[in-house]
């Protein structure tokens, strides 16, 4: 059976920054965690199973939150000790601080922005995975485009790329789910579905609740809340019809035999 593997990156909501406006480390939280609780409500609508990467930052602000989604069904995986700022010790740091706070095992990491991050390093940090990459070409982000699109290893590493779609690797991610019409979006997921057995589909919370206020350009803000619930909404009933959603790490175990 095909297979589904929809994550959510649970971050600071510190996209403002990048765009020079002003926003309080507690509105950041409190935006991600307005987001986080309508994709819950929604997620168990559907009774599917997610992968959820957080900041360790973040889940020391909301650590009663993450804990119960920790002792769901869900799977929680590391995006780094913070959002705004990387050092190699973070990769264990995060981790360590994860499985302390949650008591769960963390099995993966997503480096934030899908910014490079050397394997080798994750490997022995004490992670069995790495999904940090978008096999494609983001203007002004990465270039991509000879990597492969399903998954590989390298070392001890399974690498699980966002999916992309076959030939002209199309992006499946939050940015197409806002400014691309969802009919066009329904094909595209269909069709690469069909050709590589899975999809990796990745969004942010912060995004399923209202950010126009923020200062930020049309293409990031557009749809957020409601507009993107639905979307998701959709999303999900349109590929439960065609594939078993399952987390990560059970994907990996799926992948290999």
């Amino acid at each position: 059976m095909k297979k589904i593997v929809l994550t959510f990156d649970v971050e600071e909501f510190d996209v403002p920054l990048e765009f020079g406006q002003q926003i309080s480390f507690n509105q950041q939280i409190e935006t991600s965690t307005l987001g986080l609780q309508n994709v819950l409500s929604l997620i168990e609508k559907h009774e599917i199973k997610c992968t959820f990467f957080t900041t360790a930052k973040y889940a020391l602000e909301q650590t009663e939150l993450m804990k119960i989604i920790s002792k769901q069904q869900h799977e929680i995986a590391s995006h780094g000790y913070e959002h705004s700022a990387f050092k190699i010790s973070d990769l264990k740091k995060s981790k360590e601080t994860l499985e302390a706070l949650l008591d769960c095992n963390v099995y993966g990491y997503r480096m934030a922005r899908l910014a490079p991050v050397d394997d080798t390093e994750i490997e022995k940090a004490g992670y069995t995975y790495n999904s940090s990459m978008n096999p494609t070409w983001i203007p002004g982000r990465y270039n991509h485009l000879s990597k492969p699109r399903t998954p590989y290893k390298i070392g001890n590493i399974w690498n699980i790329p966002t999916s992309v779609t076959p030939i002209f690797r199309i992006p499946l991610f939050w940015l197409s789910f806002k400014n691309f019409p969802m009919w066009l979006l329904k094909k595209m997921m269909t069709r690469t579905l069909k050709h590589d057995g899975f999809l990796s589909l990745y969004f942010h919370p912060w995004e399923f609740t209202d950010i126009k206020t923020y200062g930020l350009p049309n293409y990031i803000y557009k749809h957020s809340g409601d507009g993107m619930l639905q979307r998701l909404d959709e999303t999900i009933t349109l590929l439960k019809k065609q594939a078993e959603f399952i987390t990560m790490n059970e994907f990996i175990t799926h992948y290999k035999k």
